[in-house]
């Protein structure tokens, strides 16, 4: 294993030196597609808050989580064990998740949140979900000086789209032969995603060189990675880098972990065609146009969610 670490950066910098930020900021990215944040200014108590509401929920009865099972999408809700399959896997997942997003679902055409019958869930949630949306503001607002854009480029684009805050339980191993994992090797589909979470091993990252890294939640510092949106659009420059969570090997492998993505999309009808300064007759564009809504259908259906 690598003894390599991603880099990280402190974003309360943006404000101060922002050139020299966003230069040190983009490469970065362009070089892992993953950076650990500080400076972000989200108190531990938010976070330690909602991992204790994430640990209530998944310890509830299977026929109670049941009740709060979406019929019409897995958009929103619980999500049993079982059901997501990475991309190109023989194997499902070893994990369950529960789906909160900003609510403006009618407007995508999906069901609104869903909300256990627990005060503190509903509030630590809500407001780690609004804590992580203003995050993802001003993350997007670098990059998009990065890229040369309008630095309200994303931010525009973002607005109407979804903000999708997936709290995950990896259950205990409780067959170490088995060959499903607790997530197989992946991208993730969006924008960019904000982690908080568990600090137990098993996150890690495929470098360039074709090291997996691992990455260990450091208190304090929020993970950022880059979607396949965002790959799409700069044909590459910024990478949607793959990554896994692997099981811990004897008695670690028998606790639970709980972690909680933030997944930022745009717009569906934002087309994800290359950024002119992203394409020349040296780096020729690598994707087809699509919209972001016509390509989260296409990965969806890849997933087993379609």
């Amino acid at each position: 294993m690598s003894s390599v670490t991603v880099p990280t950066i402190n974003i309360s910098k943006l404000d101060l030196d922002t050139p020299e930020f966003v230069t040190e900021f983009g490469a970065a990215f362009q070089e892992w597609g993953f950076v650990g944040i500080t400076g972000h200014e989200i108190e531990q108590s938010v976070i330690l808050k909602a991992m204790d509401s994430a640990e209530w929920f998944f310890n509830l009865p299977m026929s109670e989580k049941r009740q709060y099972q979406q019929k019409k999408s897995w958009a929103r809700g619980y999500v049993p064990l079982g059901t997501e399959t990475a991309k190109g896997s023989k194997y499902s997942d070893l994990k369950e998740f529960y789906h909160l997003g900003r609510d403006n679902a009618d407007e995508h055409g999906l069901e609104g949140n869903v909300w256990p019958d627990h005060p503190g869930f509903v509030s630590s949630f809500k407001r780690l979900h609004q804590e992580l949306d203003t995050l993802s503001v001003k993350v997007l607002r670098a990059m998009a000086m990065y890229l040369g854009l309008d630095s309200e480029f994303f931010s525009e684009k973002i607005a109407s789209g979804e903000a999708l805050l997936r709290v995950l339980h990896y259950p205990p191993i409780t067959d170490p032969q088995a060959p499903n994992v607790r997530a197989a090797a992946h991208e993730d589909i969006n924008l960019i995603t904000l982690l908080v979470g568990s600090e137990q091993e098993g996150l890690e990252v495929l470098s360039r060189r074709g090291q997996w890294v691992p990455i260990t939640m450091i208190e304090g510092t929020i993970i950022c990675n880059l979607g396949d949106m965002m790959q799409r659009l700069t044909n590459g420059k910024l990478p949607s880098t793959t990554h896994r969570v692997v099981n811990p090997k004897g008695a670690r492998g028998r606790q639970s972990r709980y972690s909680v993505p933030f997944f930022v999309h745009p717009d569906p009808a934002m087309s994800l065609a290359c950024l002119p300064q992203c394409c020349d007759v040296n780096n020729p564009k690598q994707y087809p146009d699509l919209s972001a809504g016509d390509y989260h259908q296409q990965r969806l259906r890849e997933i087993g969610f379609k």
